[in-house]
């Protein structure tokens, strides 16, 4: 069982910077890939950005260049720095772990076996 525990959520204005942590219980996260996404309420689940074993990333083209997906392997924890902040990126973001080992990081919701309960992340114009 793996269980993902997320904080580091606020409000903040459009142009502002949060940093997104999730603490990941498996000694075995460093093996999986592990990612975040959001909802925003009435829409569909986003993948924002994943990592793989290796480090190796991915993002949604709507966030290059002003996310960051990197993860602490020594302490088990999983960020995601936000920066340039748009009301658009309102939303709750999750972070999610795919067990297995995982060489290529995925965008894809359903291969993420793992959801932590998510934090609220409020961007004002």
């Amino acid at each position: 069982q793996v269980q993902l525990v997320e904080s580091g959520g606020g409000s903040v204005q459009t142009g502002g910077s949060l940093k997104l942590s999730c603490v990941v219980s498996s000694f075995n996260s460093k093996k999986y890939c592990l990612a975040w996404f959001r909802q925003a309420p009435g829409k569909e689940r986003q993948a924002v950005a994943s990592i793989d074993v290796d480090g190796g990333t991915t993002y949604r083209d709507s966030v290059k260049g002003r996310f960051t997906i990197a993860k602490d392997n020594a302490k088990n924890i999983l960020y995601l720095e936000m920066n340039s902040l748009r009301p658009e990126d309102t939303a709750m973001y999750y972070c999610a772990a795919k067990p297995g080992i995982c060489w290529i990081p995925s965008l894809v919701g359903s291969e993420y076996g793992y959801w932590g309960q998510g934090t609220q992340v409020t961007v004002s114009s």
